[in-house]
C-alpha cells in the first residue's frame, strides 16, 4: 500500500522529471528571441550627455519642490510661520541652484571641462565630463571650489 508521503514524493519526483526533459529539449534560439524582441529599449549615453541627464533630474526635483513651496505661499490655511518657512525655503533652494552654476562656470573656465554640481548643506558633489581622470585633477578641482568658501566644505570629484 502507498502511503501520503510516498504519493507526494512520487508526484513531484515525477513534475521535476517532466520539466527537466522539457528544458533540455527546448530549442536554444527560444530564449535569445524574446530577450531581442522585448520592449526595452537599450540606449547608449554618451558622457555629456550623462551630465545633461543629471542636470535635467536635479531640475525636476528642484522644481517639484519649488511648486510644493509655492503651493504653500498660496495657501490661505496655511499659518504665518509656515508661510516664512517655505518663503525661506525657496530663498534657498534659489540661491543653491546659482551657486552651483556658479561653480560649474568657474570649472569651465579654469579647467575647460563641462561639470554638474549639487551641493547638500557643506557637501558639495562634482561630476566632470573628462577623460583624464588623475588625482592631481581632482584635487585642483577640489581647491578652486573650496576658495570660494570660508568654512570647510566636504568636496567629492568623480569623472564620468
Amino acid at each position: 500500500m502507498i502511503n501520503k508521503q510516498k504519493l507526494w514524493f512520487l508526484t513531484l519526483f515525477s513534475l521535476i522529471l517532466v520539466l527537466s526533459v522539457y528544458y533540455i529539449t527546448m530549442p536554444d534560439n527560444l530564449m535569445e528571441s524574446d530577450t531581442k524582441s522585448s520592449s526595452i529599449p537599450v540606449v547608449n549615453i554618451k558622457n555629456q550627455d550623462e551630465i545633461m541627464v543629471l542636470r535635467e533630474l536635479s531640475d525636476e526635483e528642484r522644481l517639484k519642490e519649488i511648486e510644493d513651496l509655492k503651493i504653500i505661499l498660496s495657501n490661505v490655511d496655511s499659518t504665518i510661520e509656515e508661510k516664512n518657512n517655505a518663503y525661506e525655503k525657496l530663498k534657498l533652494v534659489e540661491d543653491l541652484k546659482k551657486t552651483e552654476l556658479k561653480l560649474e562656470e568657474k570649472i569651465k573656465k579654469d579647467y575647460n571641462l563641462d561639470s554638474f554640481i549639487t551641493i547638500n548643506n557643506n557637501q558639495i558633489k562634482v561630476v566632470v565630463n573628462t577623460k583624464n581622470h588623475n588625482y592631481e585633477l581632482a584635487n585642483n578641482i577640489i581647491r578652486s571650489i573650496q576658495e570660494e568658501y570660508n568654512d570647510k566644505m566636504y568636496i567629492s570629484v568623480k569623472f564620468k
